[in-house]
């Protein structure tokens, strides 16, 4: 591999090509494989991360709210026995660190564990040719979520409906034979409501182009059926999660009576104590592990505060 990139990173310096059509995301503005090097910089930067967890569970609490926090594991951390002769090691995945250090605290939960033992099993957990997981990976991990908060999931929520359709996907887009993948994609919604949507939100999609739209997205479900658990939940999440009610964010719709998503990886208190929910969740993926928040999300304004 090169030592220095262009600004454009050829494809071989994006995506590794493993086993059976798998797919990894080796590259990319976070650049991926720092997440395994071991580096005095991960090291602090993992720090960082584990004192703010600390913070926002400690802050939380003072506001009787509870808190739990976790990381979405990169395909490489889950998957490493499909990739192919990658110079990498496995075990330095942030997500392992980080469990690590946080082990004990139940503000966080760790989702690689869990992922890995479930791997050899029939469902993939990710998407071969995307970067992200697929139906049963974000099932695993809601139902992991759920049992962490001692709450009781639909019982039809793994039945319901779902879509089946032949995509490109992020991935596979990247390389020249552009390859197809079968996306299931479940219809979660069927007694969550959305009330509310941000503005940033609705100006996307008054313009039809809600699907370039990432942070600041902004969405309130509820949810009246009176077998929802009756706790109001605030999530600040990323892809994983989405404002549509199709992932993570769809299936907390259906089981609590409120549910409030946030795109950001920064908290806004003030929005928090606003709202004043029972349970405050932060959801992210590994590679943005790369940086620090600071926590100064305004959610009326859609974006970060400008800080001095």
């Amino acid at each position: 591999m090169a030592s220095q990139r262009s600004p454009v990173p050829p494809v071989r310096e994006t995506v590794h090509e493993g086993r059976d059509g798998w797919l990894f995301l080796i590259g990319g503005s976070n650049d991926v494989m720092e997440r395994y090097r071991g580096t005095l910089r991960q090291w602090w930067t993992l720090r960082g991360w584990t004192r703010l967890m600390t913070a926002r569970a400690a802050r939380a609490a003072r506001l009787g709210i509870r808190c739990v926090q976790f990381i979405v594991p990169e395909k490489l951390s889950v998957y490493d026995h499909m990739t192919i002769d990658l110079p990498y090691d496995p075990s330095r995945a942030s997500t392992r660190r980080l469990a690590r250090k946080l082990a004990g605290q139940a503000a966080y939960l760790d989702l690689l564990g869990p992922f890995r033992a479930a791997r050899d099993g029939p469902a993939s957990l990710y998407l071969k040719t995307d970067t992200h997981w697929s139906a049963d990976g974000c099932l695993l991990a809601y139902r992991e979520l759920m049992r962490a908060l001692a709450a009781i999931p639909p019982a039809d929520i793994g039945a319901r409906p779902a879509l089946v359709m032949d995509r490109v996907m992020d991935l596979g887009a990247k390389l020249p034979g552009r390859p197809v993948e079968r996306l299931v994609r479940p219809q979660i919604q069927r007694d969550a409501v959305r009330v509310e949507a941000g503005a940033l939100l609705a100006a996307y999609e008054a313009e039809g182009r809600e699907r370039d739209l990432h942070t600041g997205a902004h969405v309130v479900y509820r949810n009246d059926n009176p077998a929802a658990d009756p706790r109001r939940v605030v999530l600040f999440g990323d892809s994983y999660a989405h404002f549509a009610p199709m992932l993570l964010t769809g299936l907390l719709a259906e089981s609590f009576a409120e549910v409030h998503f946030v795109w950001s990886a920064n908290l806004d208190w003030a929005y928090v104590e606003r709202v004043r929910p029972d349970i405050l969740l932060f959801e992210l993926a590994e590679r943005f592990l790369a940086r620090l928040p600071s926590d100064d999300f305004d959610v009326a304004a859609g974006r970060r505060v400008a800080t001095v």
